[in-house]
């Protein structure tokens, strides 16, 4: 028996759905990787293969059997295992026989506590062969199937119906049943190029014999590669393909011997807006649109077949064929559109229930209106804009375009907008109020659009907290949690600065008839500021950092992000641990001198009561507090820390020296009012200490 060999699975499937090709093979590589590490089976290299019909995985270097395995259990203490007589207890007998000897194959385990029984043995290690299949089995029915199904009389499910196993552990057949089908060493190859079955001798042939023989290109990742360089080889002087990640994956998991081909549709319909032309191709088709030179959307698209045809023309005219028609609608979904303005659609929205308990999307729409406005007029931005792209934000939602394809909400609008000759700051805030709509989207382009976004987040926060419907756990059905984030990159990354606290009070306020929770603001407020912590996290500031500029009350969210930078800079400063170190024991010196004051009672600051180095910070405190007055108030705190942090050498002296908590009360009110000065100063920018929590 050699000392490893290569393994290799292949789940032979029914069509699997797309996201369940990469997402299943990948699972489970690392189920049967896990599997092989608990029985304490040494592997080498996975390699992960995934196919619309076909999960599999090939593991190289599998050690032949377990390593033997020394067994040491400890049974109950000498004294309670035999009796006066020397006869064993029931406990003995007990222990004797969970580890399958006889009472004096039992060895003595002697500690400084006692003597034990103790059984002490060496347990041969299991051909790895005669393991697999449990590893195997639990692998393929621990996958995470979201929607699992039955076929035949079977009572078994699973994500589609199995039609063939081939397990291999170097030229053996894994023996063993799953799902209704006997393991062997067949494979399958395309349905149309190569259905006859193909013999394997080794793991080590899989995907080379796939490819020759079968037309297969078993792996996901060189079939992807695959697909993008034969897209892209079809661009020409006229146009380039477009590949977008996510479609590319998509086009991956639906074909097994990929085929790039170039199809064209009438030029006429390009008078449709580019984005529903490029959902119907994209969305609907799977196909990549192609741009001009002049990077518009050009009367060309490429399609992967999943077979070589002989007639090549004959699948590109069929394809040809079915676009025609898709692109047909969405030209009659525009122009039946174009047929009334956009703003006459408002009324419609009141007839379309946005929360039971929160109204329609037309009483959303009046609310997101007056908080748009509010935050128009705060930052000096086209109040009259604001408002109007808030009326129609929502307008085309009753347009049959949207019905048709809900990825151009927003979209849509602007197009309409500006065909009914509003104005083009109008128009693009209506589509970039949508914006981010996820995590990594682009922002809204504009200050009013902005406005609408965060006016529109806001209401929705306010609106299901007021409603007790908060997200739970992984629920969030509301996507608060992508609310919040819209609202934190709005106001960071976008410089959007507002006042945070006054805008949640202001949908509360528009909100307070149909909510019931009386702290919601504290409460969004709150989920907004845990949300930012994360959003921080994520890109590397220490929670510390965050902590300290949490723990004072910042409702401007630019202004806060500002004063995060400077701490984070300053914190890696040298002076910087120290000063943090000083803030946290000033601190909790302040909080025990409230009870001082009490006992011995406040007296007015005495100059002439102070040490040297009383006198000296008070000197610097003050030179402090002067250079960062107008540094401040610009803003510039990593400039204000900065100043700030020579005050290391005298404060460091004043600790020294001084004992802050004197017995003398004057000594004592003087010492104190230092600190207070010092952390005063401090808290102009963050909470110092808690960088050293």
């Amino acid at each position: 028996m050699s000392a490893s060999r290569d393994f290799l699975l292949e789940l032979g499937l029914e069509e699997l759905p797309t996201r369940a090709v990469s997402d299943l093979s990948e699972a489970l590589a690392t189920a049967l990787s896990e599997g092989l590490a608990e029985a304490h089976i040494a592997h080498g290299q996975v390699t992960v293969f995934g196919t619309p019909r076909r999960l599999a995985v090939l593991i190289e270097g599998v050690a032949s059997e377990q390593p033997d395995r020394r067994i040491e259990r400890r049974g109950p203490a000498l004294s309670a295992a035999f009796d006066s007589e020397g006869k064993p207890s029931k406990a003995a007998l007990g222990f004797a026989r969970s580890c399958g000897v006889e009472i004096s194959a039992l060895g003595r385990l002697e500690t400084e506590k006692g003597i034990w029984l103790q059984f002490d043995a060496t347990q041969a290690g299991a051909p790895t062969i005669t393991l697999l299949p449990d590893i195997i089995d639990k692998a393929a029915r621990g996958l995470p199937v979201a929607k699992r199904m039955r076929w035949a009389a079977h009572r078994y499910a699973f994500v589609r119906p199995l039609k063939w196993l081939l397990s291999l552990f170097g030229e053996e057949v894994v023996e063993m049943s799953l799902f209704g089908q006997r393991a062997g060493r067949v494979t399958y190859g395309h349905r149309f190029h190569a259905p006859a079955p193909i013999t394997l001798a080794a793991p080590s042939e899989y995907a080379a014999r796939l490819e020759k023989e079968g037309r297969v290109i078993a792996s996901f990742a060189d079939r992807r590669r695959r697909i993008e360089q034969a897209v892209m080889a079809l661009a020409d002087a006229q146009a380039t393909p477009v590949i977008t990640p996510a479609l590319l994956d998509e086009v991956t998991a639906l074909v097994e011997w990929p085929v790039a081909l170039q199809g064209r549709f009438d030029a006429d319909f390009l008078t449709v807006p580019e984005e529903a032309l490029i959902a119907v191709m994209q969305d609907h088709q799977k196909y990549f649109h192609m741009l001009d030179k002049s990077g518009k959307l050009a009367p060309a698209f490429v399609f992967i077949s999943n077979l070589e045809s002989a007639q090549p023309e004959a699948v590109v005219g069929g394809n040809e064929r079915v676009i025609a028609p898709r692109l047909a609608d969405a030209r009659f979904f525009y122009e039946r559109d174009r047929e009334v303005p956009l703003a006459s659609r408002a009324d419609k929205l009141a007839g379309v229930t946005y929360q039971k308990r929160l109204g329609t999307l037309a009483d959303k729409t009046h609310r997101v209106e007056a908080l748009a406005t509010r935050l128009a007029k705060v930052c000096g931005l086209d109040v009259a804009s604001t408002r109007r792209a808030a009326t129609l934000s929502r307008c085309d939602l009753t347009s049959l375009m949207v019905f048709e394809f809900p990825e151009l909400q927003g979209i849509a609008g602007r197009y309409y907008a500006l065909a009914d000759g509003e104005p083009a700051l109008v128009a693009e805030a209506i589509e970039g109020f949508y914006h981010p709509r996820y995590a990594s989207d682009s922002l809204p382009g504009s200050g009013e659009a902005r406005a609408l976004a965060l006016a529109d987040r806001l209401d929705t926060l306010v609106g299901i907290f007021g409603i007790g419907q908060p997200p739970t756990g992984d629920r969030d059905p509301f996507a608060l949690r992508r609310a919040a984030l819209g609202v934190i990159r709005i106001a960071v990354e976008g410089a959007f600065d507002f006042d945070l606290d006054d805008a949640i009070a202001a949908a509360a306020a528009a909100l307070q008839d149909r909510i019931s929770a009386p702290d919601v603001v504290a409460q969004v407020r709150a989920f907004i500021l845990e949300r930012l912590r994360y959003w921080y996290l994520e890109q590397g500031v220490d929670a510390g950092v965050f902590a300290a500029v949490a723990a004072l009350p910042r409702s401007r969210l630019v202004d806060f992000d500002a004063r995060v930078r400077a701490v984070a800079a300053f914190r890696d400063a040298p002076e910087g641990g120290a000063l943090a170190a000083a803030n946290k024991r000033s601190t909790n010196l302040l909080s025990k001198s409230a009870e001082a004051a009490e006992e011995g009672g406040a007296t007015a600051p005495d100059p002439s009561r102070m040490g040297a180095e009383e006198q000296a910070l008070v000197l610097a405190l003050e030179a402090a507090r002067a250079d960062t007055t107008p540094m401040l108030a610009r803003a510039e705190y990593q400039a204000a820390l900065t100043r700030m942090a020579q005050l290391r050498a005298p404060v460091d002296a004043f600790f020294d020296a001084v004992m802050v908590l004197d017995p003398d009360p004057v000594l004592r009110s003087n010492r104190v009012g230092i600190l207070r000065e010092l952390n005063a100063l401090f808290a102009e920018v963050a909470d110092l200490g808690a960088l050293n929590s």
